[in-house]
């Protein structure tokens, strides 16, 4: 038996914090009921999230990491009531699981997204105790002075409590065209945005050029993808400190039925030869 939000994780079904959401807003049904955060599960059960059942996998494929390059105009939601694009259109399927978003990038912002198919991989990129770095590059409207600059790094009181830069720096540029980039340690909604305007100015472009670390190469093109090499995976989750722990389980419990069906197969061919 397993906790659901981490059966469900490993699925691929979302982040653990998507699929607590989920819980907390009775969106998960077991067998027909109402799953509650910390029911356990063993992966035999009818799962189904908004009444749609999940297809679940015994053996899981080995986990995967893409890199995309959003344009300004996309939203990253599945689906769009407003029918806008969104992020998931252009990426490609996988054979088990869906793709979960490492974090978020409003309409207007541009930039390195991250996507997985392990929502465990996707937690820990995501949640604040882990303070992964984000970086920005800002091109601002208006004239910023030194004293902005250290107020943004010593932090402002924001509507959802103070936020600050870890490090900015000045990437030149003059008048309406001047860039700074910024690093952030948090993933709040609209954070870089609201931060500069705390201080009187305004963003006119801004891009994520940088996630942990993973930086948006200059060749990948907005709207393209990128799928990191296995053994790139395998070093991000030993740096980590994660392992895929669970799915070699899986795997070998798997071989070793499979193993075990092909001596009793053996065996009895050979009663048969007798």
């Amino acid at each position: 038996m397993e906790r659901i939000q981490k059966f469900l994780a490993h699925q691929g079904a979302g982040s653990r914090r998507q699929i607590d959401a989920l819980l907390e807003e009775g969106r998960i049904s077991v067998d027909g009921n109402i799953a509650k955060p910390g029911d356990k599960i063993d992966g035999r059960e009818k799962i189904a999230i908004d009444g749609k059942l999940l297809r679940l996998h015994r053996y899981q494929s080995k986990p995967k990491i893409l890199m995309y390059h959003k344009p300004i105009g996309e939203v990253c939601t599945r689906s769009d009531p407003a029918g806008r694009k969104h992020v998931f259109q252009n990426l490609p399927g996988l054979n088990q699981g869906r793709w979960v978003s490492i974090g978020r990038l409003d309409i207007n912002t541009s930039g390195l997204l991250l996507f997985t198919s392990d929502g465990e991989l996707a937690n820990r990129l995501m949640h604040p105790s882990y303070e992964v770095e984000r970086e920005y590059a800002v091109r601002v409207h208006g004239a910023v002075n030194s004293d902005m600059l250290e107020q943004l790094q010593q932090g402002v009181e924001l509507d959802d409590g103070p936020a600050k830069f870890d490090q900015i720096i000045d990437s030149g540029g003059s008048g309406s065209n001047h860039w700074y980039h910024v690093i952030i340690k948090e993933g709040r909604n609209r954070e870089v945005r609201r931060l500069w305007e705390a201080v009187g100015v305004e963003v006119s472009r801004l891009v994520r050029v940088r996630y942990d670390a993973f930086n948006l190469p200059k060749w990948l093109k907005p709207g393209k993808f990128r799928i990191l090499e296995e053994e790139t995976v395998k070093r991000v989750y030993q740096r980590l400190g994660l392992t895929d722990k669970d799915h070699q389980d899986k795997t070998r419990s798997g071989a070793s039925q499979r193993q075990g069906k092909s001596r009793t197969a053996a065996a009895k061919g050979r009663r048969r030869r007798r």
